[in-house]
């Protein structure tokens, strides 16, 4: 393996793979997310916003839309979907505090150094009474789907029951990315002016299965989305979570 395909191997592993296209999966998180945290007209903060995806759907409902992406290319193309895109870290956010009415992460808090700061910085830069909105990824889901290490080489991929392994023999394989149980999700905004407004689980799109097996994609849909209405949502790919903070002296709640 050249040293220029390790190091493109390294960043994906490490940061993730931001999506390239806009696909059935990311339309429908989205209107989850007109419908339950109402960006229509807000200042909208799109944290670790990859190539711009998300940031330009929100420009359907809102002009004012920020994104902040910690990989150069990556906040250049975003750039050219939104003007309001900067290079920064999610532990430092350049922003002053409460100047957004929504901060939305999506499958981000994952691959940074510190979730925890990260949290908070996000909690910082959001007015009160205004919300969160965090994608992340499931420790319940069967599969991990960022890769593994394996031999000392990253192997792409959908790698089965990893996520259920112990947390020391999961670091081995999967070092550069984390899974969140719901407990744990809510343990990073312990002690922070929050309180949960809506909680649930999601299950996949199935994109890349519908664009070789149509058929199959619609059948998985309609299953895993009738299941996400059970409590073997607790499987599914990815939390949900939907936050609003709260006036300075108000207690926490996110327990």
């Amino acid at each position: 393996m050249s040293t220029v395909n390790g190091a493109a191997e390294d960043v994906r592993a490490q940061r993730g793979c931001p999506s390239l296209v806009w696909q059935a999966g990311q339309e429908r998180r989205f209107a989850l997310v007109l419908r339950q945290a109402e960006p229509t007209g807000r200042r909208v903060l799109d944290v670790g916003c990859g190539v711009g995806m998300y940031t330009a759907a929100f420009l359907r409902v809102t002009p004012h839309v920020f994104g902040v992406e910690v990989e150069w290319e990556r906040a250049r193309q975003a750039r050219g979907r939104s003007a309001g895109v900067v290079q920064g870290v999610g532990e430092r956010l350049p922003f002053p505090a409460a100047s957004f009415d929504l901060a939305f992460s999506h499958e981000v808090l994952e691959h940074v150094a510190d979730d925890r700061a990260a949290a908070a910085e996000m909690v910082r830069v959001t007015r009160p009474g205004g919300r969160l909105v965090i994608f992340v990824p499931n420790r319940l889901y069967p599969f991990e789907t960022h890769g593994i290490y394996w031999r000392g080489r990253y192997r792409f991929g959908n790698f089965p029951l990893v996520n259920w392994l112990p947390d020391g023999l999961r670091r081995r394989l999967a070092p550069h990315v984390r899974a969140y149980t719901a407990r744990g999700l809510r343990a990073l905004f312990a002690g922070l002016p929050v309180r949960v407004v809506h909680y649930t689980c999601l299950f996949a799109g199935y994109d890349k299965i519908a664009a070789r097996f149509p058929f199959l994609a619609r059948l998985l849909r309609g299953l895993t989305y009738a299941l996400e209405r059970t409590p073997l949502r607790a499987f599914g790919l990815s939390h949900f979570l939907i936050l609003e903070v709260l006036p300075a002296l108000e207690p926490p709640t996110c327990q």
